[in-house]
């Protein structure tokens, strides 16, 4: 059963570090349930201060996520449907085959965005460019969270390998 729950463990800590360029899956948290689920093997002893310490960033990242494109768009001066385009812009880069679509999708989807809000080009091209450098901000706030909560599945991996594997 350890086994299983480190697989799993793993297999969340993956999926977290994918979530944290994806808008539908928040990366940190997703992240933050792998130490958990890591945590319930029985050979790993459960740290409860570890684990809401973790928790505490995790969901103060996943607000932050909502808050740094926001701001990036506001001090650029767009609107809601700039940050609408940026999300749907990113789905269509990850879909597209296109190289770096990732960080071309969230651009275009906001300036897209804000041109059907009725903005002057030079007003949208603004507040498009905003959009995107709070997306990249918030992206690489996620990311840098979920590789940290990834070190410390590793380091805790190794610590217990022998046990796990006995």
């Amino acid at each position: 059963m350890d086994i299983f729950l480190v697989i799993l463990a793993a297999f969340f800590m993956i999926l977290g570090i994918i979530g944290s360029f994806l808008p539908v899956l928040p990366g940190p948290l997703t992240s933050w349930i792998g130490l958990l689920i890591f945590h319930l093997a029985d050979v790993v002893p459960m740290n409860w201060t570890f684990l809401i310490i973790t928790f505490i960033i995790a969901i103060g990242i996943w607000i932050l996520d909502y808050i740094i494109p926001a701001m990036g768009t506001k001090r650029f001066g767009g609107t809601k449907a700039g940050m609408i385009g940026t999300s749907i812009g990113l789905i269509v880069g990850l879909i597209a085959p296109i190289p770096g679509g990732i960080i071309i999708g969230p651009f275009f989807g906001a300036l897209i965005g804000e041109l059907l809000n009725k903005a002057e080009f030079d007003k949208a091209v603004k507040a498009a460019f905003g959009s995107f450098l709070g997306f990249i901000a918030s992206t690489f706030i996620k990311f840098v969270i979920a590789m940290i909560f990834l070190g410390f599945f590793i380091v805790k991996f190794f610590d217990y390998k022998d046990v796990l594997f006995q």
